[in-house]
């Protein structure tokens, strides 16, 4: 089988984080910012975490090598010593 190719664009797009979320920067923040409310300018300054339905599709077909497997915490065990 031949390796996959990542897409380089995404590259430049998405971060992966530690837990394997995936970090994109906030849209609505390019032109036009005299039309748009100061609090929507506010809100568009920093990254955000993409919802679990596209992270999965990122991370399938556009980052294939940069998929973790996702460990599954026990919610007893966390608090337990």
């Amino acid at each position: 089988m031949p390796k996959m190719k990542t897409k380089s664009g995404a590259k430049k797009r998405f971060k992966v984080t530690s837990s394997g979320k995936v970090k994109v920067k906030q849209s609505f923040s390019r032109h036009m910012m005299m039309n748009k409310p100061k609090k929507m300018k506010r809100k568009a300054k920093g990254t955000t975490v993409l919802c679990s339905a596209d992270e999965r599709i990122v991370l399938r077909n556009f980052l294939p090598y940069l998929r973790r497997k996702k460990k599954k915490t026990n919610p007893k065990a966390v608090g337990e010593k």
